[in-house]
């Protein structure tokens, strides 16, 4: 009876350990299905829009120092301050929002880069398989997965941990490149009746 409960216990414990490090590839999964499925109540259950919008405004901005961390005011006072007016007087770019839209979300969790904001969805093409992703940093609260282009481009997709088994996506690491430009609606002419 002890020998039965003991494997119990450890069959119980590897099934712990094996959900624990399993579950950000299954928030992946989740959020790649429901973008596929345009369950926008899922996406919210799955991403934390407001940090990865932050994530993305930096990297849409093309300005690589937008990307590296303020200086402090402790270490360097001028530079701090110089930076303040920079970040307020420096132009804003793309919009990250079409980068958040569930076909954009889905492309881009099929390694699509910066061109899945301006990805128009063909039949058939959601059924097509889709790249399966690879860790990049596994840890207790922060993972990294990402899924890679036919050219070798990395999409890097950041979870943080908000609960034993609850993962959101906070940061999205679009691949090096020129953002390409989201086109606006051709105006139509007027016709007289």
């Amino acid at each position: 009876m002890k020998k039965v409960f003991g494997n119990l216990v450890l069959a119980a414990i590897a099934l712990t350990a094996i959900s624990f490090f399993a579950a950000p590839a299954v928030a992946f999964f989740g959020i790649r299905s429901a973008a596929q499925s345009d369950d926008v109540a899922g996406l919210q259950r799955l991403v934390d829009f407001d940090a990865v919008r932050s994530s993305l405004r930096p990297q849409l901005s093309g300005r690589p120092e937008a990307m590296t961390p303020p200086p402090s005011f402790m270490n360097d006072p001028i530079g701090a301050f110089r930076r303040q007016f920079e970040d307020v007087a420096a132009p804003q770019g793309p919009n990250p929002d079409a980068y958040l839209t569930p076909d954009a979300i889905d492309g881009l969790t099929r390694a699509e880069g910066r061109y899945a904001a301006v990805r128009t969805v063909q039949p058939g093409t959601d059924e097509a398989p889709a790249p399966w992703p690879k860790p990049y940093y596994w840890g207790i609260n922060r993972a990294r997965l990402a899924v890679t282009d036919e050219g070798g481009s990395d999409t890097v997709f950041t979870f943080e941990r908000r609960g034993p088994f609850e993962w959101k996506l906070v940061h999205i690491g679009l691949p090096d490149g020129a953002t390409p430009q989201v086109p606006t609606p051709a105006a139509q002419p007027e016709t007289k009746r």
